[in-house]
């Protein structure tokens, strides 16, 4: 599950080739619009063993990554501190009351849904990560200069 949700972070970054439908294997093209028949606005990236769809569902900005297969392999979308499960809420509250929050994702895939969160404060930024709504796991600190 780390190896994913790190994948998955890594993948936000890192895809730079943008392809239009017609760079698009057909599989994958099937399997989306059969997954996401309600989507709007697609665009598409290409990396270098996935594919990105980015998109409009229910009013929502979502990421949907599919293999070369056709499989989706993971979901992930923006979300505000109000969409965390309760005991994340708590949480932050309780032992980040000092940071804000400049970035808010949930992941979710076959086995369940986890959550990223980027906190900052002047001096420093933290990147913490939750599997299956439990506890946040500090993944990255970051000392600003």
């Amino acid at each position: 599950m780390k190896k994913f949700l790190l994948s998955l972070a890594i993948l936000l970054s890192t895809v730079s080739v943008f392809a239009g439908e017609e760079s698009v294997s057909p599989k994958v093209l099937n399997a989306f619009k059969t997954d996401f028949r309600a989507a709007k606005d697609v665009e598409w990236s290409v990396g270098q063993d996935f594919y990105k769809a980015t998109f409009v569902y229910n009013q929502n900005h979502v990421f949907a990554y599919y293999n070369t297969e056709g499989e989706l392999m993971g979901l992930t979308r923006y979300i505000s501190q109000e969409n965390l499960p309760l005991n994340l809420q708590t949480s932050l509250k309780k032992n980040y009351d000092n940071y804000w929050i400049s970035d808010l994702f949930e992941v979710a895939k076959s086995d369940g849904t986890s959550y990223v969160i980027t906190l900052e404060k002047a001096d420093s930024k933290l990147i913490l990560r939750s599997t299956n709504g439990n506890e946040w796991n500090v993944f990255e600190k970051i000392r600003k200069s």
